[in-house]
């Protein structure tokens, strides 16, 4: 094995370790101009590098963030923005030695959660990262697509110019996300977006809806040009990048809004709520197609007690939980939850699992049946399972909604 260190970045090493990342991602060397529009995005603050001498090999990156979780409550959280290793050191414990640090880490801070989005969804469940919240991929035809005569129809959208958009977006998202799964976005976040709409390049659109008690929803999109030499007509595609609503009638004003463009061949959105109810909307429901359901929002437990006691539960018999955590072994034990709250117990298991399962089952997303019927939870007492399901199911499916 190739002998390396493993420690904080400095300040000095930000945009060598940017540059890494990039190019594990396969992305083009950092230039100046680059550096200079986004390096602010990129703090030394919660980044561990792996390096051989001086020479980064490695890096796992983190922000400081909170999500909701069922039952409406906000938890402080890691987001996980930055793993990558040299292609010439893969494979040799570098990034398992990244992921151990960066963990202990977290906890260390206190944080009861880790979250991120997987480039390979192989790589984390092995570290105690479950997928806990799925998105659709939909397309809806245009002109074909109309929305039907009973869907709401209040208020107004106004389309805002990009200086506007840089302003008013981030304290309207602070404000309306409240969904199980959705992040905050503090203010490293918010620069890669502001140059989509105001930058030199910027090409993306917002527009606002807003309601009796003002503004309610927005949407970000960019315009995809789909004319050709064979088809030299053919309508552009509008590509939603980013659209939350407060409200089912700012929802549906978004969308009004959207299928109203001229000139438009079709509308599409990637990682959408598994739930939300476009297709029903729509005279003809055939006109909103689901292209692809994915992995969105993956989840770790770095604080189980903390983790389970800070949401809430439907009303069932409780279930005791225990749970293993190789990586963090001050988790492991029996957790009791019911309607009540979730604690350590002592009591036997009902239900046995994994860390990574738990961030399945957590947010909602998965049952317990389903995961019992998958393998990765096995009943001591069958009764439970159905108590699990009643316990930890949500009415709304859980949603991240924020790239990172």
């Amino acid at each position: 094995m190739t002998a390396f260190d493993v420690r904080p970045v400095t300040e000095d090493e930000r945009r060598s370790t940017f540059d890494l990342l990039g190019r594990s991602l396969h992305s083009n060397r950092v230039s100046d101009e680059l550096w200079s529009r986004f390096g602010v995005s990129w703090p030394a603050a919660h980044k561990f590098g792996a390096f051989d001498g001086d020479t980064p090999i490695g890096i796992a990156s983190s922000f400081d963030t909170d999500i909701t979780v069922p039952g409406g409550g906000v938890l402080p959280a890691a987001a996980v923005d930055g793993v990558g290793v040299r292609a010439d050191r893969t494979r040799r414990g570098v990034l398992t030695e990244l992921m151990r640090v960066q963990l202990a880490d977290v906890a260390a801070r206190g944080l009861p959660l880790a979250v991120l989005h997987a480039s390979e969804p192989t790589i984390y469940g092995r570290f105690g990262y479950g997928s806990a919240a799925l998105g659709k991929t939909i397309r809806v035809a245009r002109p074909a697509a109309r929305l039907h005569d009973r869907v709401p129809l209040a208020g107004e959208v106004r389309m805002l110019t990009p200086d506007e958009a840089v302003k008013e977006i981030p304290g309207l998202y602070h404000r309306i996300a409240r969904r199980p799964g959705m992040i905050g976005r503090p203010p490293l976040w918010w620069p890669v977006m502001h140059d989509r709409l105001a930058g030199p390049d910027g090409d993306h659109v917002v527009a606002v809806h807003s309601g009796p008690d003002g503004d309610d929803g927005f949407v970000v999109y960019e315009t995809v040009s789909r004319r050709s030499l064979e088809a030299p007509d053919e309508g552009a595609v509008l590509q939603v990048r980013d659209l939350h609503a407060d409200s089912p009638v700012a929802r549906a004003g978004l969308w009004r809004f959207l299928l109203s463009v001229d000139l438009v061949s079709a509308v599409h959105a990637r990682h959408r709520p598994v739930d939300e109810p476009l297709s029903a909307m729509l005279t003809d429901h055939r006109h909103a197609a689901t292209l692809a359901v994915e992995d969105d929002l993956w989840l770790r437990p770095v604080d189980v007690a903390a983790a389970l006691a800070a949401r809430t539960y439907r009303a069932a018999d409780p279930v005791v939980l225990a749970v293993t955590d190789r990586l963090l072994p001050a988790n492991t034990g029996h957790y009791e939850v019911g309607p009540d709250g979730a604690r350590r117990t002592g009591a036997a298991a009902d239900l046995t699992l994994d860390v990574d399962t738990l961030g399945m089952l957590y947010l909602g997303e998965w049952s317990a049946t389903a995961l019992v019927q998958a393998g990765r939870v096995q009943a001591g007492d069958p009764a439970a399972v159905a108590r699990a399901d009643e316990l930890f199911t949500t009415i709304a499916a859980p949603w991240c909604g924020t790239h990172f």
